[in-house]
């Protein structure tokens, strides 16, 4: 029994469509029939009951659901804790890069056991699936977020910021209160793009938001930067990692912090879960 061909099955399961599933996997999708019913085979038993219309779980698929997925974060267990002078972490981020991000990387390219940080930019659904499937070693996620079937560890806290066009008339204050600023001018992103991020922007503002979500972060900033009364709330390394020109960002007052995390599979053995932590602590 391969590694492959249980990667595909859970992949197959959690999309329930092998056309999806194999985009996701970025391989043709015979390949991923011939994969799973290769497993069926092996297991003597059907996995997925499959229409023209929908597959699902058979009874027996959902028990080797669970195992395959244990199998899989125990192989990328075993890749973690492999004693190589310079083992590959692979790392889920967002796209753009932050002094914390480039600091950490450094952290944990020194020491007894160097690691060589592969970053992997994915939206933040997609990271905690690749974490849990074990394709990769750990991700990033801002928020409010908590998960049974991962690790979730606090590893910082920074501030929310404003983010203004340079005309808005609060963009030359050292500081705006959210109550201050008029709600009809704000924009918030879809909470499918980043729902522990969107959560906790609601979370700090005090009336709903009145627009429609404006799609994804880069849509978000450009329709604050061309409307003088616009305003979105951002962490503040992420604006950094993501300046315009046409944009600016001022704190809060009083101050609204959000956490960062780091997020591993449960097969991650504990010290290397705090050596991750302590990469991207202040």
């Amino acid at each position: 029994m391969e590694l492959r061909a249980l990667q595909y099955f859970v992949t197959v399961a959690e999309e329930l469509h092998f056309g999806r599933a194999a985009q996701r996997l970025g391989i043709v999708q015979p390949a991923v029939s011939q994969q799973v019913a290769r497993l069926e085979r092996e297991l003597g038993a059907g996995l997925l009951d499959r229409t023209s219309r929908r597959v699902r779980l058979t009874p027996a698929g959902e028990r080797v659901l669970a195992e395959a997925r244990r199998t899989l974060a125990a192989a990328a267990r075993v890749r973690v804790v492999a004693a190589e002078p310079a083992a590959v972490l692979r790392i889920g981020v967002a796209s753009c890069v932050t002094r914390r991000l480039d600091r950490a990387l450094g952290r944990l390219g020194e020491g007894e056991r160097p690691a060589e940080p592969k970053l992997v930019d994915l939206p933040v659904a997609a990271r905690l699936d690749a974490v849990r499937d074990g394709e990769l070693d750990l991700a990033l996620v801002r928020g409010a977020f908590t998960s049974a079937a991962m690790t979730v560890v606090r590893a910082w806290s920074e501030p929310l910021h404003a983010v203004l066009a340079r005309e808005h008339p609060a963009a030359r204050k050292p500081a705006v209160s959210l109550h201050d600023l008029d709600p009809h001018g704000l924009r918030v992103p879809a909470r499918a793009g980043d729902p522990p991020m969107h959560d906790a922007i609601l979370a700090a503002l005090p009336v709903a938001p009145l627009r429609p979500p404006a799609g994804d972060v880069l849509n978000v900033l450009f329709e604050v930067g061309r409307d003088p009364g616009g305003w979105t709330l951002m962490p503040a390394e992420q604006f950094d990692g993501a300046r315009s020109e046409r944009l600016l960002q001022v704190p809060l007052d009083p101050p609204v912090t959000v956490d960062g995390h780091v997020v591993t599979s449960p097969a991650t053995p504990e010290p290397c879960v705090a050596s991750y932590v302590a990469a991207f602590a202040d």
